[in-house]
C-alpha cells in the first residue's frame, strides 16, 4: 500500500476524533477541547457519524478502543451508529491517577503531576466526578454496561489489559462478519500513543523499556499482525481497506512517554509537528504497493472517502458543511491524483494556520486544545 508524507489531523484527540467520525472539522460541532473526566460536553446527537452513514447502506459498524467524545449516554458510540462499542471513556492521563509509583517493574506513565490524587471514592467526595467506571460495552438499541476486571479499571494495568482484549474480539469479529453477506465497518481507537507502557513488551528487541510508548508501539505492531494475518487467512485482504493513521503530534513535554518528530511543534500546536501525522493506507490488489505519496489528506476525508467506496454518498446528510474530501483516486491510482489542495487547521476555535498546496502560513500562535 502507501505511507503518506503529507496528511492531517487536528492538533489533539477528541478533534481528532470527531473529525474522523463527521468528516467535519470540529469548529463546526462546538466541540473544540480535550475532554476531562466530569465533563458534560459531547458529540451532538445531531451530528451524522460514518457508522451512522455506513449503517444506511447496509454494514455492520463497530468501534473499540478510546470513545473520548463524550461520558453521558446520548454521545456513546452505541447511540451514534455503532452496532457494538467496546471503549474507555477517557483520555491516557486518568489511568496514572491511582498509580502513581515510581518506576519499578513496568514502563509508568508521568508521575509527578498525579502525586495528590486522593482516590477514586475520596475523589468523587470532592469533585462529584465518578471515575470508578472506566469503560463500557455498548449494543445499539440495548444500552451499555461495565467494563469487568482490569480493562474497566482506572489504573496502570488498563490500557494494556484493553488492548489485549481488544484485538482478541476484532479478529473474532471479523472472522464472523468475513461470512456474511453484509460488509463490516471497524474504528478502532487504539489506546495505544496513550502514556502507559506494555509490560509483556518492555523487553522486546530495540525497545527502550524505561519509554513506555515504545514498548506500547511493540504491543501494537503485534497486534496489528494479527489483524492483517486474520484478513488473508479469511480470504478478505483484498476485499478490505484498512487506513492506520495517528491523531496528533507527539507530547515532548512527556518524556519518558512521549515520541519524536522531524517536523516543529508538537500536540496542539497547528505547526507542522502538532498536525502532520503518520499515515498508512493497505489494500492488496487495490493500492499499488510501496508508494510515498507527497498528496495532501485530512482525517476528514476518511469520512468522505468511506462514504464512495460504499456507495453510500446519498447518505452524508446534505442540510451541513461537510469538509473531507473523496480521495478515492489518490488510494487508487497513486501521487499526483490527490484533490485537496488546501487545509485549514483550527487552533481551538480559531483559524490558526492554513496551506495551499506548498505555502502555508501561520495565523495565530495558540496552543489549541
Amino acid at each position: 500500500g502507501m505511507a503518506f508524507w503529507s496528511a492531517y489531523a487536528e492538533p489533539s484527540c477528541t478533534p481528532s476524533r470527531i473529525a474522523i467520525n463527521t468528516g467535519r472539522h470540529p469548529v463546526r460541532t462546538g466541540l473544540l477541547s480535550v475532554l476531562w473526566p466530569g465533563q458534560i460536553d459531547g458529540l451532538s446527537p445531531k451530528e451524522e457519524t460514518i457508522a451512522e452513514v455506513l449503517s444506511g447502506s447496509g454494514y455492520h459498524t463497530a468501534m473499540w478502543g478510546k470513545w473520548h467524545l463524550g461520558d453521558l449516554p446520548e454521545h456513546a458510540p452505541e447511540n451514534q451508529g455503532y452496532d457494538y462499542a467496546y471503549y474507555g471513556l477517557f483520555n491516557g492521563a486518568p489511568d496514572a491517577w491511582p498509580a502513581s509509583e515510581i518506576y519499578t517493574e513496568q514502563p509508568t506513565p508521568v508521575k509527578a503531576p498525579f502525586f495528590d490524587f486522593p482516590g477514586v471514592e475520596e475523589y468523587k467526595k470532592m469533585t462529584g466526578i465518578d471515575l470508578s467506571i472506566a469503560g463500557y460495552i455498548g449494543e445499539k438499541g440495548k444500552g451499555r454496561k461495565p467494563i469487568e476486571g482490569a480493562a474497566g479499571k482506572l489504573g496502570i494495568e488498563r490500557q494494556e489489559a484493553f488492548e489485549e482484549e481488544s484485538i482478541k474480539q476484532i479478529t473474532s469479529y471479523i472472522k464472523k462478519n468475513a461470512k456474511s453477506n453484509k460488509p463490516f465497518f471497524i474504528y478502532w481507537a487504539t489506546y495505544c500513543a496513550q502514556i502507559h507502557g506494555s509490560k509483556k513488551h518492555m523487553n522486546d528487541p530495540y525497545v527502550d523499556n524505561v519509554n513506555a510508548q515504545a514498548s506500547e508501539m511493540a504491543m501494537h505492531n503485534a497486534h496489528l499482525k494479527q489483524l492483517f494475518d486474520t484478513l488473508k487467512s479469511e480470504g478478505i485482504a483484498e476485499n478490505t481497506l484498512v487506513v492506520w493513521i495517528s491523531d496528533n503530534g507527539p507530547m515532548y513535554a512527556f518524556y519518558p512517554t512521549a515520541g519524536y518528530s522531524w517536523l516543529r511543534g508538537a500536540k496542539g500546536d497547528v505547526l507542522e509537528g502538532g498536525v502532520r501525522v503518520p499515515a498508512m493506507a493497505w489494500w492488496p490488489g487495490m493500492i499499488e504497493p510501496d508508494q510515498s505519496p507527497t498528496d495532501m489528506l485530512h482525517l476528514t476525508d476518511l469520512f468522505t472517502t468511506a462514504a464512495r467506496l460504499a456507495g453510500a454518498t446519498d447518505k452524508i446528510p446534505a442540510d451541513r458543511i461537510t469538509d473531507g474530501i473523496d480521495q478515492t483516486a489518490l488510494l487508487l491510482l497513486g501521487e499526483g491524483h490527490g484533490r485537496r489542495n488546501m487545509m485549514f487547521h483550527y487552533s481551538g476555535g480559531q483559524l490558526g494556520a492554513i496551506r495551499f498546496e506548498d505555502y502555508k502560513v501561520h495565523l495565530k500562535g495558540q496552543h489549541g486544545g
